[in-house]
């Protein structure tokens, strides 16, 4: 076989024998770019969906936020800011424009991460401002939630003359998809408020999960927001597996995320293919950094996988479990029920830090065991209650002693962050 499974920058081949694997990919990587990346990101800003052009925008206004991706989405925002800088000035040629990193939960991004995002002339030339969620005096409340939670963004952005932002779009495990309004909640949102659109009642519900926005109470806060926000613009892609922009779509934030998803939608949708065995991975760098963010490709395995099967997960993992308490909510309490219990009790505004990526996690551990190959150590694997490997041979070995067979039915999902799996 010729399928390569992603591993940080790298990946690992599927042994030929494993031949009896099914496959489930997207079609995004079948597809030919209409044109270059740069022109793709021109084309989409010409033509914007239920909008004025960002020049016309601009018109007018002295300040503008764009919001910009951390280090952990693989934007391809050198094809991208530049354009709307060029646009904003052409607009309002003394536009003082603020680039603002969302963020959300995550680690503050290092210059070095920017640079290698934005490109260095940008960096060092732009006003650059890294959102932090849990600074209180750096955020303000805008409003209050459809869900009744305070509406808290940073003020950077709610300052502003103008809103917009870039970003990317794919299928997102409890979002239904990301890009668009993601971009404010939980991109530029403060702490109360991202804990409480993740609350656990909103991650139990059966509409939050992977392509699904209708009816999802999660996606519906999310919007909310970005109206009252007054997010004018955004500028989103779909990217393929080498992490370029093979698409575009521009202008209003409700209308063109929704084509963009409707254009993802067509690719990325596979049927289940129930199996003993399935493998995944987060698609490689950036997103397997950590164990946390691995959450997401196992959620495509936990579609497919039968009931007290295994899922081996792949992800570097080089920044090991990636959230402090993620770690401790597991690590601390051998009893993954009793934890789950424990999160159902609590109101939304009672959440706490990384417990929906919990949720999420032992609502898979209840249907299968994992196995994880990564370059994190053992003992973080097992303190996850998960079981350590260190290539794809070892996991299958024990795998398949696990399940009892050597000729056990097995699922490959060479991206599991790229694809919709359909039970």
């Amino acid at each position: 076989m010729s399928v390569i499974i992603p591993f940080g920058k790298s990946g690992m081949p599927l042994h030929a024998d494993l031949g009896r694997a099914e496959v489930l990919e997207s079609r995004v990587g079948e597809l030919k770019a209409a044109d270059t990346e740069d022109g793709l990101v021109l084309a989409a800003m010409a033509s914007p969906i239920d909008s004025p052009r960002l020049r016309e925008l601009a018109a007018g206004k002295k300040t503008c936020t764009i919001i910009i991706s951390d280090h952990t989405r693989p934007v391809p925002s050198k094809h991208i800011i530049p354009v709307m800088l060029s646009e904003l000035r052409e607009g309002s040629p003394g536009i003082d424009v603020t680039l603002l990193v969302a963020t959300g939960f995550h680690r503050p991004t290092g210059k070095e991460e920017l640079v290698d995002k934005l490109g260095r002339e940008i960096v060092e030339r732009e006003k650059i401002v890294i959102h932090n969620s849990r600074d209180a005096s750096g955020n303000v409340q805008i409003g209050t939630l459809p869900s009744g939670a305070a509406c808290v963004i940073d003020k950077v952005a709610a300052q502003a003359d103008l809103l917009v932002a870039e970003g990317f779009i794919e299928p997102h495990f409890f979002a239904g998809f990301s890009g668009g309004r993601k971009s404010i909640l939980p991109g530029i949102a403060s702490r109360t408020t991202v804990l409480a659109n993740h609350c656990s009642e909103f991650i139990a519900d059966l509409h939050s999960r992977t392509g699904i926005l209708e009816g999802n109470p999660i996606h519906k806060d999310m919007v909310w927001a970005a109206k009252e926000a007054k997010l004018a613009f955004i500028l989103n892609v779909v990217i393929n597996e080498k992490k370029e922009a093979i698409y575009a779509v521009a202008g209003d934030f409700e209308a063109a995320h929704i084509a963009g998803c409707e254009f993802l939608s067509s690719l990325c949708k596979v049927d289940a293919k129930p199996a003993d065995i399935v493998i995944s991975t987060n698609g490689g760098y950036p997103l397997d950094q950590n164990i946390y963010q691995a959450v997401k490709g196992m959620t495509a395995a936990e579609a497919t996988v039968k009931k007290g099967g295994v899922i081996i997960m792949l992800a570097k993992s080089n920044d090991g479990h990636g959230g402090e308490g993620f770690y401790h909510q597991l690590a601390d309490e051998p009893d993954i029920n009793k934890t789950l219990k424990l999160f159902l009790s609590r109101d939304r505004n009672e959440t706490e830090p990384d417990q929906w990526q919990t949720q999420i996690f032992i609502r898979i551990l209840q249907k299968a065991a994992v196995i994880y190959i990564s370059d994190a150590s053992d003992e973080l694997v097992k303190d996850l209650h998960m079981i350590p490997a260190h290539s794809l041979d070892e996991a299958m070995e024990k795998a398949e002693a696990m399940v009892g067979s050597k000729e056990a039915s097995v699922t490959a999902i060479p991206d599991g962050v790229s694809v919709m799996v359909i039970e």
